[in-house]
């Protein structure tokens, strides 16, 4: 079952490199399709300037970010630019039908935000329907000028992005899903910089990363990829984590980078190994018994000066459902909490949520069988509108949402044992309100519902601080007396364990209304009373539906 949480055009403005000190970043986006190869199989594929990936966005923090994306193929289209906090910026997060409607073909919008106080790697890629698949690029957000990373400073940097790939059209494969009722076809590779690597019956051409001896390295990771949680492993060489989701952390090393999808890691790598060539893996992630793509996808590191036909170095890849792994590496994160970066935790709770996560059967007069799998949080499946949720609120338009999304589950049931045979499913465009600056706490608790699997969960508009995690059944009484209050990772997307939870806390401090679980479900946060505590009106070309 998977998990439901870019052609002859340049980049017209600039890939601004780290010396020029620059306000205003200029990109434009062409989103055109382009014949792409891959696994000795031929598509014409959505991508942004004819690229897979897509190009890197390069700026500064506090700098002013302005993007015009061009729609040249017959497909709706939206932008969300995943991490960014979209402060007073709301119209621009863009998942489509939520804050923005759709670029429609043929049409234009230009996305205007500013990167306020943040630094570090994060994500751009399509929000509507697949297309994120393959339209989809890192955002690379240095410090200001003259301040120092809070770690040793890298000698070059390198971006790696991991993604899925499918042979097939992935609007097709998704549309026979919602034709059939059924999970959609599992991909048939992981990429790496878009690079699938060797497999069988394909003779096909992998991604080398280049370095030389006795250098540090910063590499900026990220997984682009839809549904799998993924490690991502060099032989012969420990990474050193400083930085998660844009949010710097205290460094730890590690011999493995785990990564739920949406999420980004910098590490640093210390060149201090024998020349030679080494490999590089990425392979997925999965406890529970369903289906998912189990193949391990491969690329090679290389020093400068290694002799011609080398032997490669190998390197043991963790078993696929390496549950210690996974939480080690995880338990190893937190924030850096300086003085200069201090972790903002919110001690007094005025919200306190606790959402089921689950996965339902509906009735469907279209599927094969009749019914169809849906994902719902506290029994509720969201439904996206017809008009973007945040025009909906701004204009005060009725009848398109509601604003009485449940902060419980509708009745209590052991959530990760068997489950009761009288679950109901609603359908639903349910919100909750957050008054301005609250702070808010909310538990995502994993059920066994027809199968137990991991979550990936992604806030738009806000980071989060991961205050605690665990197996089994959140017990409210003994649980939040471990939370970590101090120094937990800051992040703006995290996995839900397996029959499992996490507790996450965040201060709804950005006027705004939109979707922010995979599984969906949405916030309204109302403006506050202060000059700068409210939204803004729209841009005169935002889409119309």
């Amino acid at each position: 079952m998977n998990k439901s949480c870019f052609g002859a055009f340049l980049l017209l403005a600039f890939l601004f490199p780290a010396s020029v000190d620059c306000l205003v970043r200029h990109y434009n986006f062409s989103v055109v399709l382009t014949n792409t190869t891959k696994l000795c199989s031929s598509k014409p594929t959505v991508t942004v300037n004819g690229q897979f990936p897509g190009p890197t966005l390069y700026a500064r923090e506090d700098d002013n970010v302005i993007v015009r994306v061009i729609n040249h193929v017959n497909r709706n289209l939206t932008i969300h630019w995943h991490g960014i906090r979209q402060l007073r910026t709301a119209w621009a997060d863009g998942p489509a039908y939520v804050t923005q409607c759709p670029i429609q073909p043929g049409q234009n919008y230009v996305y205007n935000f500013t990167l306020t106080g943040q630094r570090g790697t994060l994500l751009w890629h399509a929000h509507i329907s697949w297309l994120r698949a393959t339209v989809h690029g890192a955002i690379v957000i240095l410090p200001k000028r003259g301040v120092p990373y809070p770690f040793p400073k890298p000698d070059k940097e390198k971006i790696i992005i991991l993604a899925e790939w499918w042979k097939a059209d992935v609007e097709a494969v998704v549309n026979q899903a919602t034709q059939s009722g059924q999970p959609p076809n599992v991909s048939d590779a992981h990429t790496i910089n878009g690079f699938p690597g060797q497999v069988p019956s394909c003779s096909s051409q992998g991604y080398t990363l280049h370095v030389k001896t006795g250098k540090t390295y910063l590499l900026r990771i990220i997984n682009a990829a839809l549904n799998d949680e993924l490690f991502f492993k060099i032989a012969g060489h420990n990474l050193t984590v400083v930085e998660a989701d844009a949010s710097y952390t205290k460094p730890f090393e590690t011999d493995t980078i785990f990564l739920s999808p949406g999420q980004t890691t910098n590490a640093l790598l210390k060149t201090d190994q024998a020349i030679g060539k080494y490999l590089i893996a990425i392979n997925p992630f999965m406890d529970a018994p369903i289906g998912y793509n189990n193949v391990t996808s491969f690329a090679t590191l290389r020093y400068k000066k290694t002799p011609p036909n080398p032997k490669t170095i190998l390197t043991k890849i963790p078993p696929q459902n390496d549950t210690p792994k996974t939480k080690a590496f995880i338990d190893s994160l937190r924030s850096l909490n300086s003085k200069q970066y201090p972790a903002k935790v919110p001690l007094n709770v005025h919200h306190s949520l606790f959402l089921t996560i689950a996965v339902g059967v509906n009735p469907c007069d279209t599927c094969v069988n009749g019914t169809k799998l849906v994902a719902d949080i506290n029994n509720v499946s969201f439904v996206l509108p017809s008009i973007a949720l945040l025009q909906a609120h701004y204009y005060n338009i009725g009848a398109v949402f509601t604003d009485d999304f449940p902060g419980n589950p509708p009745f209590r049931f052991n959530y990760t044992g068997p489950s009761p045979a009288n679950i109901q499913t609603t359908n639903g465009t349910r919100l909750y309100r957050l008054a301005y600056n609250s702070s808010v706490q909310v538990v995502l608790q994993g059920t066994s519902v027809i199968a137990p699997e991991n979550h990936p969960t992604h806030l738009h508009g806000f980071n989060f601080y991961v205050v605690g995690m665990g197996l089994g059944n959140f017990d409210p009484v003994e649980d939040p007396k471990k939370f970590n209050l101090v120094d937990p990772v800051e992040r703006n997307t995290l996995g839900v364990p397996t029959a499992g939870w996490a507790a996450i806390r965040f201060r709804a401090d950005n006027p705004e209304v939109h979707t922010t679980w995979g599984l969906k479900m949405a916030f309204l946060v109302e403006n506050g009373f202060g000059p700068n505590e409210s939204l803004p009106p729209p841009p005169r070309d935002l889409p119309k539906c």
